[in-house]
């Protein structure tokens, strides 16, 4: 499975299963593996984001999360992915393949990632250690990250979360670190996935933001996301 290059970000040509194989191995090591999930508003920020960049291009794995990017690969490079994995969806399956997987929830708001971690231990993981996401102060966070040695470190910090586990990734003790998002929220019955007819047809992002108000102003890097891509193929 040779990394594409796409917009001028790596991207893993990976389904579900080749990425459970590919964080079977992750587990196995002795340092940190950042996982990205790539979406094509984290696809766009990169390109003004300099520290955005470097965490993707870094990244020992960058799955295709989002039916644009599916879109996008096919129509620049040609290549017909097999599917979307989302940090949602891969977050559950790592929870199914690894029963007992070690875990710290990182992110929400005060009291979300504890509750996230009821849904998590009730879906068969060890959680050994949660934090909300609203902190100034880095490095006390990392130091209980760091402590805990979790298999799986689980950053839902929205436009932080991939530059923080990249900026402290050589101290974190965790053998897979992953930027999911909403991810802790769905956990924590914070928030709903949207239904799956929308799931299969690729367009939850578009019920997340017309649903959601607070979403309205990511719609323009959508747009423009498009609008590159259709650029480049002129």
């Amino acid at each position: 499975m040779e990394r594409l290059e796409l917009l001028g970000l790596p991207l893993d040509p990976v389904g579900m299963a080749e990425a459970l194989e590919r964080i079977a191995g992750f587990l196995q090591a002795d340092r940190t593996h950042q996982v990205v999930t790539l979406n094509p508003e984290i696809a766009v920020r990169a390109q003004e984001d300099g520290a955005l960049k470097r965490a993707i291009l870094e990244a020992e794995l960058v799955t295709p999360d989002g039916v644009g990017i599916l879109w996008a690969a096919r129509r620049l490079l040609g290549v017909e992915l097999k599917e979307r994995v989302t940090g949602v969806d891969l977050t559950l399956a790592l929870f199914g393949r690894f029963p007992g997987i070690r875990v710290y929830l990182l992110g929400g708001k005060p009291g979300v990632a504890e509750r996230a971690a009821l849904e998590a231990r009730r879906l068969g993981a060890e959680v050994v250690g949660c934090h909300h996401g609203y902190f100034r102060e880095e490095g006390p966070v990392v130091t209980d990250i760091q402590g805990k040695r979790p298999d799986l470190l689980l950053v839902g910090m929205g436009e932080r979360q991939e530059v923080f586990i990249h900026r402290h990734k050589a101290h974190l003790g965790a053998k897979v670190a992953m930027g999911v998002g909403g991810t802790l929220d769905v956990l924590a019955g914070e928030a709903q996935r949207p239904p799956l007819w929308a799931r299969r047809l690729g367009v939850e992002w578009l019920l997340r933001v017309g649903l959601d108000p607070k979403r309205w102003r990511r719609a323009p890097r959508l747009f423009r996301f498009a609008y590159t891509v259709l650029r480049k193929k002129g």
